[in-house]
């Protein structure tokens, strides 16, 4: 999916998705949004059109479709539109609490930079790191486009924040992409603006530690930096 045809496989998709009607467990549903996430994690420069057409899904679901192991407080099945979103955000909560913790392997002693890059394990953490960042960026999107409430994403920050002694460097990469990506718009909110000043405090607290590696204390730097210029 590009921009280009971006109407025309959106409703492709669409149709596919929409055969869940004939169904009670949603799992073509399901499925879609499974494939679609990883195809926008994997494609992290394309983050902003895949939100936008999960919001265009959410929006246009028939209300038919529904999931008999899922009801409301009332006990009602949860149908539609609000199933979609409850099968997005789950994904999206799973993945991230899976996956974003996998860094390169260390590279042996004696082993150049080129060489190391060649592993199977070098390629399998640098393929997970990138779906990592895609996927951070991604959830930042929907919450642009209102899929995804403040509250969900204050508790991603809650979990990045949530390390010992020197937090990895998984942390800090993902920490910066969600800034760059949903910072200016949790600071144009009456909520967002303190939450966000107490996580800029806890940063300079990372810039601070003696142990972080230098590159990632300029990442965080510039992070800072990019704030000044977005508020």
């Amino acid at each position: 999916m590009t921009p280009e045809n971006f109407d025309k496989i959106s409703g492709q998709i669409l149709d596919i998705a929409s055969q869940s009607k004939y169904e009670t467990d949603g799992r073509t549903l399901r499925q879609v949004i499974q494939l679609t996430c990883e195809m926008a994690t994997d494609e992290a420069a394309w983050s902003p059109m895949y939100a936008k057409f999960f919001k265009v899904m959410m929006e246009s679901m028939d209300p038919s479709i529904k999931d008999q192991s899922i009801k409301d407080r009332e006990g009602n099945f949860v149908t539609g539109g609000i199933l979609f979103r409850k099968y997005l955000l789950r994904r999206c909560q799973e993945e991230f609490e899976r996956g974003w913790k996998v860094n390169p392997p260390p590279k042996p002693e004696g082993e150049t930079d080129e060489v190391a890059m060649l592993s199977d394990e070098y390629y399998i953490a640098a393929a997970a790191k990138r779906r990592r960042l895609g996927l951070i960026q991604f959830i930042g999107e929907l919450f642009k486009l209102g899929m995804v409430t403040e509250r969900i994403m204050h508790e991603c920050f809650k979990k990045l924040f949530d390390y010992e002694d020197v937090p990895e460097e998984a942390v800090v990469e993902s920490l910066c992409m969600l800034l760059r990506t949903i910072g200016a718009s949790l600071d144009a909110t009456g909520k967002g603006r303190p939450a966000m000043d107490a996580y800029f405090v806890r940063i300079q607290t990372m810039i601070d530690h003696p142990e972080l590696q230098s590159r990632l204390k300029f990442m965080l730097m510039d992070v800072v930096s990019v704030r000044s210029g977005w508020r």
